[in-house]
């Protein structure tokens, strides 16, 4: 059985219910699934799981969230080279540039994405979440 980290910070509750169908996803596979809220989780708990799957919004001009969730990335990313991780998020504007930012430093860090990063504007609608449901089957 595999186990699996769902990494995330929501500040409407869009970002949440999408991780809550990531680690239904998870779940289904038989992967054993463990929710963190972004500032619960560091870099020392990277090696206890066999996958990742971090979820953020879009802030300000595109952004990850800045409080929480950035330094959290931030000291985390360094421990990603060849973890199987999976990003999502949901935005309010823009065209999803943060995801795109956001995928290629993952990339650079060596982090091997299970699943193309899955984005919902605003509240996520029955596609999206089912996209977040297959990132946690890609991911068990």
């Amino acid at each position: 059985m595999s186990k699996i980290a769902v990494v995330f910070w929501s500040g409407t509750g869009n970002t949440e219910a999408m991780a809550k169908a990531v680690e239904e996803g998870a779940k289904g596979k038989g992967a054993e699934v463990v929710e963190y809220n972004a500032s619960a989780f560091s870099a020392g708990k990277v090696a206890n799981f066999d996958a990742i799957a971090f979820g953020c919004p879009a802030m300000g001009a595109e952004v990850l969230e800045e409080g929480e969730f950035q330094p959290m990335w931030d000291e985390v990313k360094g421990s990603l080279k060849g973890k199987k991780i999976a990003l999502f998020g949901s935005y309010g504007w823009g065209t999803g540039e943060w995801m795109d930012s956001w995928k290629a430093d993952a990339e650079a860090e060596g982090a091997v994405l299970a699943a193309d990063p899955v984005i919902a504007n605003n509240a996520p609608d029955d596609d999206a979440l089912n996209q977040c449901k297959g990132l946690g089957e890609a991911l068990a």
